[in-house]
């Protein structure tokens, strides 16, 4: 594991692998470096890319400096591509490419972007804020386990994929982390129709078949709302697409950057 410093003086665990032009995967909520899919996907694209993945603030190895800001998650991005070694591709998943988004309208070294999933919604307010301060309460008054499961069933997680998390045997971890939900919240919140029209690098938006309409109308709607941007539905799970199926997709995308 190497560390990045960020400009408020976080420290900011991240590693990488494999040899190629550098790629740095973004986390969803609740997701970090020994949690969720990147590990997996960045063994899957080693092969191709010097793969960067990090743990978000507040999660893993990573520090949590207070009070909390859309901008300094955006200052930790930019001190792992620079802790990498300079211009970087990225992927991001769900607020993890609200994350991306707004990293490249910052004017990050970021060359190209790919987006699987972003819950960026443009045809009506945002009840992110809402949800974020709810979070806070349920974290204030000490239940975290309600904090999680809220906003899990808030954010439309089909009731099948809630039931039981509370017996998961990685539900402590979650509720250990359970702040850091309302980030990712305001993440969300944050981006706007005129952030994705400052977006001026290609981007490729992924969505999965299996998702419900909802995800797949934000996932088009924001390649729609692209200046370079292009909508791609691939095979897969509700919010969610297998190594096997997206390393292929990222690859073509990602080396047509570099031919």
């Amino acid at each position: 594991m190497a560390t990045a410093t960020s400009r408020d003086g976080t420290r900011i665990g991240f590693e990488q692998t494999g040899t190629g032009p550098t790629l740095v995967l973004v986390d969803a909520a609740g997701g970090f470096r020994e949690f969720g899919p990147m590990k997996s996907l960045a063994e899957h694209l080693a092969g191709r890319f010097t793969v960067v993945i990090y743990d978000r603030r507040g999660r893993g190895e990573s520090g949590d400096t207070q009070p909390y800001a859309v901008e300094r998650e955006v200052e930790d991005l930019a001190a792992v591509i620079e802790g990498a070694g300079g211009p970087a591709f990225v992927h991001g998943f769900s607020s993890g490419a609200a994350l991306a988004l707004l990293g490249a309208v910052a004017g990050l070294p970021i060359s190209m972007l790919s987006l699987l999933e972003p819950p960026i919604t443009l045809d009506k307010p945002s009840q992110e804020g809402e949800l974020a301060a709810e979070i806070d309460a349920l974290v204030a008054a000490g239940r975290r386990a309600d904090a999680v499961e809220h906003f899990h069933t808030s954010i439309g997680v089909p009731p099948e994929m809630t039931a039981g998390i509370r017996q998961a045997p990685f539900f402590p971890m979650l509720e250990g982390i359970a702040h850091t939900l309302a980030y990712d919240s305001r993440m969300t919140e944050a981006v706007s129709p005129a952030t994705l029209r400052s977006v001026v690098v290609p981007t490729l938006v992924i969505s999965s078949e299996s998702s419900d309409e909802r995800l797949r109308g934000w996932a088009q709607g924001t390649a729609a709302a692209l200046p370079q941007g292009r909508h791609l539905t691939l095979k897969g799970e509700w919010h969610g697409v297998s190594d096997d199926v997206l390393v292929p997709a990222l690859a073509e995308f990602f080396l047509r950057g570099v031919a």
